[in-house]
């Protein structure tokens, strides 16, 4: 499974304040823990959400050149502004790229869209439209239809496209998390070459002993076709379970990385 680590997010009071104030070093032992932890992609957001557009983009460009100043392995360039975006893609230096995320809105999808297949970029992409998060599995599916046609049509091929099923928190309704899963199966049932992608601590907002409910999910939705997750790879336990995951779903032939991450005695009980 790919892991996203999602530690370098402005929403962290942490992070944000280490962009406003540029702190360099804070930011790049950020990164570096992540990728030791096991991360494949480092997601970078600077949105902080009190800035113009163009104020945004400049922090954006900023973050990509400390982010990759600390290590080569690719980014997640986490934004819903095309122009954010875009400022990115100029600073971008890598051979792989992931962007998250698109929705089925026709002038992100066309906006942002055309950037992923001008770059050759994986790009993460939600199932739902103009009218926020569907309740139902049937109206998430209907969205990632949208999505689909429109980006094969830019020029992206499935495989290129990671579909995110959405998490509502199980506190608010409990009956989302089985709504999660049955898109998932469905996703994967419908698009067989495209990936999925969850932002799996969601699930927990809200609830105490959050980690234990977030391990939970993941290895249900492992079960139910999940290729990516979004979380925080600091987490020894959490990849300890994606390790778990990936042998029990028959990714791992004679279960050789849970074998070679025991020899290593990285895995957590």
């Amino acid at each position: 499974m790919l892991v996203i680590g999602e530690s370098i997010n402005a929403s962290n009071r942490s992070v944000a304040e280490a962009i406003a104030s540029r702190d360099r070093e804070f930011l790049q032992s950020l990164a570096r823990a992540q990728v030791a932890a096991g991360a494949d992609f480092i997601d970078v957001n600077s949105g902080i959400g009190s800035g113009s557009p163009e104020y945004e983009s400049t922090t954006m460009e900023w973050l990509v050149e400390v982010v990759q100043g600390a290590t080569d392995k690719p980014l997640a360039i986490d934004s819903e502004i095309p122009s954010v975006i875009e400022a990115a893609l100029r600073k971008y230096r890598g051979e792989r790229l992931m962007i998250n995320s698109v929705t089925a809105e026709p002038e992100k999808l066309e906006s942002i869209g055309s950037l992923a297949a001008g770059h050759q970029a994986w790009l993460v992409a939600l199932a739902m439209g103009t009218n926020g998060i569907p309740s139902s599995v049937e109206e998430r599916l209907a969205a990632c239809e949208q999505i689909m046609t429109h980006l094969t049509q830019l020029g992206l091929v499935a495989e290129q496209i990671f579909f995110d099923p959405l998490i509502l928190p199980i506190a608010v309704d409990s009956t989302q998390a089985v709504v999660t899963l049955k898109t998932l199966e469905q996703i994967k049932s419908r698009y067989p070459a495209a990936k999925t992608v969850l932002g799996l601590s969601n699930i927990s907002y809200g609830l105490p002993n959050r980690r234990l409910v977030n391990r939970a999910f993941l290895l249900m939705a492992a079960y139910a076709g999940l290729d990516a997750v979004i979380l925080n790879p600091l987490d020894a336990k959490m990849m300890s379970f994606i390790k778990v995951a990936d042998m029990l779903m028959g990714k791992e032939p004679s279960c050789r990385g849970y074998i070679r991450a025991h020899r290593k005695g990285i895995l957590v009980d």
